[in-house]
Order: C-alpha cells, then sequence, then structure tokens
C-alpha cells in the first residue's frame, strides 16, 4: 500500500525543512552567507541564483503546497509576477489578461510592456467568450486573479485551462487571495501560480516577498531571467517566511471561519449596501466558487450606503487597523481606490468596478464576536452623528 500524501499542515511544518546537523536543533538553521566555495561542491550557491540553503528549502515548501513540481522565491510579489511574465513574453507577443486584477499589476503592464514591444488585452467580463475574442495568433500567456481584487470575483479554471490547451498558451494565476489552503489551480491544469507571499503566506504584516510554484520546466525558465534581473530575497527573510509558513494552514482556516460568519452579518446590515465575498450565496459566483475553492478566504469587500461616509467609518473603528496589504492576523480595512489601485487612473477604476466608496476588508484571527462588536460601535457612533446632524 502506497504512503498517503502529508497533510497540508505537515506540509506547512516540515516539507523543505533544512536539518540541523550540528545541534540537532528543532527549527531549521539559517545560513546567511553570500558567499559559497565553488570548487569540490555539489552545488554552486549564490543569493542571486536562488539556490541557497534557505531559498532551496523554503521552495519546496511552496512547491508541495500547490501540488507543483519546483517553486522560486522573489524579494516581493510583483517581482514574482514582473519575472514570470518576462520569462514567457518577447517583443511581438501579446497577453490576455482578465478584467480586475491587482492595480500595481496592471499598471506594470500598462507602463511597462510598450517599452518592451509587448501587447496586450483586458477582458470585458469573465465568460469564455470574454477571453476567447481576445485571443490573437501572437498570443502566448492567460492571466487571472481569482478571487479578484478587491472585488472578489471568481475565474472559471477549468475554462481558462481548456483555452489555453486550445491556443497553446501559458497560464498564470495571481492565488494570493485564495492562498494554496484554499485553492491549488495545479489541480485545474493551470500552468504557473504566482503569490505576494507579504499576505497569507507571511501572515504577520512583517514581511515582504514573492512566490512561483510551476513544473521545473517553467521554473528554470523563469529561473534563466531571476539571474539576470534579480529579484532575489535575503535569507534573514526567507528564514522568517518558512517560520510564518508552518501556520498557514491553521491561520487560514481560523480566517476563512470568521469571514464568513462576519461576511453574512455585513449583509444583514441596513447601512451596508453591497458585500462581496464568494462565500454568500447571493454572490454571483457563489456556486462556481463551492467547486474550485476549498474555503471562500479571509478577503472580503463591501460598499456602505450613501449616507455613510467611508473615511469617517473607518476612522472610526478601534480594533480594526485602516491599514495597508492584508491577511495578517489582525483584522485591515483600507480603500482600495486609495492604495492598491491608486495607480489607475479613476476611468480604469470605474471601468473595473471599483468605486471610491469601496472598503476592502482583511479578516484577522481575532474572536469573530470583537470583530463584530468593533463594526457595530462604529456604525453605531456614525448612527448618533447623523441624529446629532439632523437636529442642530
Amino acid at each position: 500500500m502506497k504512503s498517503k500524501s502529508p497533510g497540508v499542515n505537515t506540509i506547512c511544518t516540515h516539507v523543505g525543512e533544512l536539518l540541523d546537523e550540528q545541534h540537532k536543533g528543532a527549527i531549521s538553521p539559517l545560513y546567511m552567507a553570500s558567499s559559497y566555495a565553488y570548487e569540490d561542491v555539489e552545488v554552486k550557491r549564490y543569493p542571486r541564483y536562488f539556490n541557497t540553503p534557505n531559498q532551496e528549502g523554503l521552495s519546496k515548501k511552496v512547491a508541495a503546497l500547490e501540488h507543483c513540481e519546483a517553486g522560486l522565491i522573489f524579494g516581493s510579489g510583483m517581482a514574482a509576477i514582473s519575472h514570470t511574465m518576462l520569462a514567457f513574453l518577447q517583443k511581438g507577443d501579446h497577453v490576455v489578461v482578465q478584467k480586475t486584477i491587482y492595480g500595481g499589476a496592471f499598471n506594470f503592464m500598462v507602463e511597462e510592456f510598450p517599452k518592451y514591444g509587448i501587447a496586450y488585452d483586458f477582458t470585458d467580463g469573465f465568460s469564455e467568450d470574454d477571453f476567447r475574442t481576445k485571443i490573437k495568433p501572437n498570443t502566448k500567456v492567460i492571466y487571472v486573479e481569482t478571487p479578484s481584487n478587491p472585488l472578489m470575483l471568481i475565474t472559471d479554471l477549468k475554462m481558462i485551462v481548456r483555452l489555453a490547451k486550445e491556443f497553446n498558451l501559458v497560464s498564470m494565476i495571481d492565488n494570493t487571495f485564495a492562498s494554496p489552503i484554499n485553492q491549488t489551480p495545479a489541480d485545474f491544469g493551470i500552468d504557473i501560480m504566482i503569490h505576494s507571499a507579504t499576505k497569507y503566506m507571511g501572515g504577520h504584516s512583517d514581511i515582504c516577498a514573492g512566490a512561483v510554484a510551476a513544473s521545473e520546466e517553467n521554473i528554470q525558465r523563469i529561473w534563466n531571467v531571476g539571474k539576470n534581473l534579480g529579484g532575489s530575497l535575503s535569507d534573514q527573510t526567507v528564514w522568517l517566511l518558512e517560520r510564518s509558513m508552518k501556520t498557514l494552514g491553521i491561520r487560514v482556516k481560523a480566517q476563512n471561519r470568521n469571514a464568513k460568519k462576519i461576511a453574512k452579518w455585513l449583509d444583514a446590515h441596513e447601512l451596508v449596501a453591497r458585500v462581496y465575498y464568494p462565500g454568500l450565496k447571493t454572490h454571483p459566483d457563489h456556486d462556481l466558487a463551492k467547486k474550485q475553492m476549498k474555503g471562500y478566504t479571509g478577503m472580503m469587500s463591501f460598499e456602505l450606503v450613501p449616507s455613510v461616509d467611508p473615511e469617517k467609518f473607518m476612522r472610526t473603528l478601534k480594533l480594526i487597523k485602516q491599514s495597508m496589504s492584508l491577511a495578517g492576523v489582525e483584522s485591515t480595512i483600507l480603500s482600495p481606490a486609495k492604495t492598491s489601485h491608486a495607480l489607475l487612473t479613476p476611468q480604469e477604476r470605474e471601468r473595473q468596478g471599483i468605486s471610491d466608496g469601496l472598503l476592502r476588508f482583511s479578516i484577522g484571527i481575532e474572536d469573530k464576536k470583537d470583530i463584530i462588536a468593533d463594526l457595530q460601535q462604529a456604525f453605531e457612533a456614525i448612527t448618533r452623528d447623523q441624529l446629532q446632524n439632523s437636529t442642530v
């Protein structure tokens, strides 16, 4: 009988760990060297070549979580995106991109691709026809992000794989919002998985990193660009990220549970106009999310009724931090128009459905009753102010 593959928490804890042969410590040792021997060694190690002991160990963990053969660790999520894109696109090529993606990725394509002679088209929607009509004879890559940032829209991964195979395209996904705990796109046939490891993988709002997982062949191609562009991560941060990922499974599952309860609570509140969360049955992509996700993530966004000032609402919160980034153990909230999508023009934000009043909410691991209590006290404070102003 074949042994079963290890569970996700076992992978998080043990896969890729380095053995402390000298002192028998329980955790991976940290190798800080930036200079290694090159004679009489099996591997000629150099930090920029992504092959120091700690880099190699963490790459194995990422690959195992994404059900892939290999992985690479980068200095940021944008480094992971840019290196991967440039590994598969060159002058004269074309890429089809999902309508709504992370603002930094959007800005990279719009500002940098013309310099390289790379063409791109954003889809008008999320259907198969929306993607199919954008594919051209010189299309080489199809790029998606699901759930999308910040509206939590879901892209059909089986459909993307079907198109990629039909037109011989390389399929890429930004899997940051789901994390490999909630979604493993390789199981559907997606070629390359990209992460801002700053988010769920790091999980404590103290690490900036990126990650890619794919086949050995595709990772080798990305590595070849990486060694030239130099987007590697320092080993101290690699070690910290490996440490953080040991609890990835339990953190994300706790955030999933909190988010589902809080999304329902917000959806029923009279001062909330709309909640974007795929775990809600009212979400237009709920059935699709059920089919391709194991959990609905700790991310959501929502819009307040017009009478409530979003900025004032956020300033009234006490436990929930008005803060950049996402997916830390602490709950945070922000305005995408002023942060993640600030590089987009107002017209582009409008095209993507990102209003100035939209709030993106990253649910932490606090007790859900405390998160809800903070939201409630903010709503009550806003209501009191409105009543006072109306009587003046």
